[in-house]
Parts: structure tokens; C-alpha cells; sequence
């Protein structure tokens, strides 16, 4: 065979062989691609500010229709009832008080309080990114600002107020902007974007649209209204960005608060022409205590989750109970990555719980916080909780109060348990305080700007 009749030969078989190759590779399982992940944190949006949660005057049906195209679960916690330390857990995995982070940054400064989060604290976009993932932050970070860049938290790209590098405006109307261009421009590859909203936090500053209205409504609660009903359109803008690029199936979506509602007073209505806006009406849905509180209204929050094809929709778990620093396993596990074992922190893989299963936790989850012994709602230093049973108490260990959150949701103090149940509330009190003992009392020199 001479050289040109082997190329013709060569060529025909080519075609002949590839319809068959064509149809073998139709037949042949296409490898799902990753998910994609969307975490929005609101700030100081109480767990009974959704219209889903039976609040009568609040209206959110972009947050009710997301819950019911999948599972709202009812018993997640976070690890603070101020800002700064419960951001930190949601993005580290561990407790923050492992960290010095007690309190809000750029408020007080006890001891142990550095000025950052530890750039080397793993994170879940610096282990997303790693496997491939594309990784944003747009709105509120309040984690810090000194040397780390938003890079060295393990993001590609980000716009922030209380942070470093680029930012967005100060009351955050352009943060769904700025996420949704990030959503537009990775659609075609896996991507994990935080998008961390003004809303309800004060100063309020509600669109002029929002508060027609509710105009109707007293002067206080129509300014509330008009936040909670901008905070709505603002997930809704995400949602609908999703659902335009063609990866709405194929997204987590998270939505939860990083507290519960601020505490104000009655005679704090604003400046005239500022929108009344530093009156909070924000509301707990029947959980005692509210924001800075270690009781439920001040850790107990908002945790709805949507996966077409993995989380059964309409689904309410009142049974699994989650926290903040679940969320980084958790993520992973969505992503297929396996943290490293320096990486495993407090929290847990609760991936078959966003699948619908009932799971149940097998870890305690500690609380420490700053109280104010003048409030009977705010007192508490400590906290833990170990299946269904929960105790709050002073850092001393001399004042405590024990309840089954099975059956009493709303801790009421006249249904205190630690006299009923004096080993349990010995057993807690034990745990908490050893726990606490582990816990730094001085700031880390290399996240502090001066030494301390």
C-alpha cells in the first residue's frame, strides 16, 4: 500500500468510526459539575422578622418562596450574639473565642482581642478556591482591618464595608450589584460568594419606594417594614440573577442572620429626615433575650436552605440542630473537598441534614459573651448546649440557669431546670468552664497592629 492510499484509507475510517464515537460519548454519564454556593448573612435580622416564622406586620416573600423551595430548619444557632465573633465562626469552623474574638472589632478592646482574624485560620473560600472554585465577598466583613487583605482570607474578588480593600457604600444598597456581576461573570465554572447585607442593622436608611409602603403603619414599626422589605428584594436580585444565568438547579443557596434583633429604646427615633433610624423593631419570634444576649433571641436565627434535586422543598427541620461553625465542613462536604485535619475545628459535616435527613449533633456548642448583669435578658458570660439541653451562666459558675430546648424554646425563667435537674446543670457547668479555661487571654501579637 502506497502512502497516499494509507492516508485515504485513514481518513475514511476516521468518519466512518465517528458517528460511533459521537454516540458512545452521548451514552457515556456526564460528571456533574460542582455546585455552586451562595451564603448570605443578613445582620441583626431576628428570627421572627419573616412572614414565614408568623410575623403579622413583616412581609418577606422572597425569603418565604426560597423557604419553601426547601428546608427551613428552625434550631440553628450562631456562636455570638454580636457581629465580629459570630462572622468569625461562620467563616472559620471554630469557636472565635479560640481566636481572642469576644466582642466587636473597633469597639472595645479587652486583653485578648487582636485587631484581625488570623490570616492563617483556615476559611472555607481560601479551601474551596484550592479546589477549584472561584470565590467572592461583597458586603459587611467587620473582621478586622490591619495587614491581611481580603486575598489572604482566601477570596478572588471582593467589595466590603468594615474591611479591607475596595468597598461598597455605607448603608450597602450596590452589595447585590456587585454579587450579581460576580454570578454573571463565573456562571460557567464553580463558584462560592458571600453575600453579607446591610440589613436590619441600623443607622436604617430605607428606599423611598419601601416606605410608601408602608405608610400605613406607625413611624417606627413603617421605617422597620421598609428595611426588612429592601433586605428582601436585595435576596431576591441574587435569586433572580441565578435563575437568569441558567444555574439556579445547580446552586446552594443559604440565607441566616448573624444575630438576633438589636434592643432599642423607645425614645430612640432618629433625627427628622434620617427615617427614624436608629429604632430597631425587629423581633425574636417569642425567644427570649434579644442581640448581645446568650439566651435563644440572641443566637437562635434565621437558616433557610435551598438545592434543587438535594433538598427536599417545604421541608421545616425543627429537629437537627446547626450552628456557625458547621458551616465550613458542611460546605466542603458540598463541594467534595476534604479538609485538611487542621481544618476539622469545632463544627460538623451536616451535608445529610441540607439533604433532608433528620441528623442528629454530636458535639456541645459553647457560647462566651460580655454580659450586662443590670439586664435580666442579658446577664449571661457563658453558655452550652448539649443535645437538648442548655445552660447559661455567669463566668464564675455562681449564677446559672438550666432548660430543655425541646420543650421550652423560649427559656422561661420560671421553667428553670438546674433545680430539677441539679446533675445536669452540674455536668454543663463543668464543660463550659473547662472550655473556657482553654481559651486565650491575651491578643495573638501577629494579628495586633501594636503590640499588646
Amino acid at each position: 500500500m502506497n502512502r497516499r492510499h494509507f492516508f485515504t484509507l485513514a481518513a475514511v475510517a476516521a468518519l466512518l468510526l465517528a458517528p460511533l464515537d459521537a454516540l458512545q460519548a452521548a451514552d457515556s454519564p456526564q460528571k456533574p459539575a460542582k455546585p455552586n454556593i451562595v451564603f448570605i448573612y443578613a445582620d441583626d435580622w431576628g428570627w421572627g422578622d419573616l412572614s414565614c416564622h408568623g410575623n403579622t406586620w413583616l412581609k418577606t416573600p422572597r425569603l418565604d418562596k426560597l423557604a419553601g423551595e426547601g428546608i427551613d430548619f428552625l434550631q440553628f444557632n450562631v456562636l455570638s450574639p454580636v457581629c465580629s465573633p459570630s462572622r468569625a465562626a461562620a467563616m472559620t469552623g471554630r469557636f472565635p473565642g479560640r481566636f481572642g474574638i469576644n466582642t466587636v472589632f473597633g469597639v472595645s478592646k479587652p486583653p485578648e482581642m487582636p485587631d484581625w482574624l488570623d490570616p492563617k485560620a483556615p476559611t472555607a473560600p481560601r479551601l474551596l478556591k484550592a479546589a477549584g472554585y472561584r470565590t467572592g465577598h461583597f458586603g459587611k466583613w467587620h473582621l478586622g482591618v490591619g495587614k491581611p487583605t481580603m486575598a489572604d482570607y482566601g477570596f478572588d474578588e471582593s467589595a466590603v464595608y468594615h474591611g479591607p480593600g475596595p468597598k461598597v457604600g455605607p448603608y450597602g444598597n450596590d452589595i447585590p450589584n456587585q454579587a450579581v456581576k460576580f454570578i454573571e461573570a463565573n456562571k460557567d465554572r464553580p463558584f462560592y460568594v458571600n453575600v453579607w447585607l446591610h440589613e436590619s442593622h441600623l443607622a436604617h436608611s430605607p428606599s423611598d419606594e419601601s416606605m410608601a409602603r408602608w405608610k400605613h403603619l406607625d413611624s417606627r414599626q413603617q421605617v422597620y417594614a421598609a428595611v426588612i422589605t429592601d433586605g428582601d428584594n436585595k435576596v431576591g436580585l441574587i435569586l433572580d440573577a441565578l435563575e437568569r444565568c441558567g444555574i439556579a438547579s445547580n446552586t446552594l443557596v443559604v440565607f441566616s442572620s448573624d444575630n438576633g434583633p438589636a434592643k432599642s429604646k423607645e425614645n430612640d427615633i432618629g433625627a427628622p429626615g434620617k427615617y427614624r433610624g436608629h429604632y430597631n423593631a425587629g423581633e425574636t419570634g417569642g425567644l427570649r433575650g434579644q442581640k448581645t444576649s446568650l439566651f435563644e433571641g440572641g443566637v437562635r436565627v434565621p437558616f433557610i436552605v435551598r438545592w434543587p434535586g438535594q433538598a427536599p422543598a417545604g421541608l421545616k427541620n425543627d429537629a437537627t440542630v446547626l450552628t456557625a461553625v458547621d458551616l465550613l465542613p458542611t460546605f466542603c462536604a458540598v463541594a467534595g473537598v476534604t479538609p485538611p485535619a487542621d481544618a476539622q475545628g469545632d463544627g460538623e459535616n451536616l451535608l445529610p441534614a441540607l439533604k433532608g435527613q433528620s441528623v442528629q449533633r454530636t458535639r456541645p456548642i459553647y457560647w462566651r459573651n460580655k454580659g450586662d448583669k443590670k439586664n435580666p435578658d442579658f446577664w449571661p458570660d457563658l453558655a452550652v448546649r448539649d443535645g437538648d439541653w442548655k445552660l447559661v451562666m455567669t463566668d464564675d459558675g455562681q449564677r446559672f440557669e438550666l432548660y430543655n430546648l425541646r420543650t421550652d424554646r423560649g427559656e422561661d425563667p420560671a421553667r428553670n431546670q438546674a433545680k430539677a435537674h441539679p446533675e445536669i446543670a452540674a455536668r454543663l457547668t463543668k464543660l463550659a468552664l473547662e472550655w473556657n479555661a482553654t481559651l486565650p487571654t491575651k491578643a495573638d501579637p501577629a494579628c495586633s497592629a501594636t503590640p499588646r
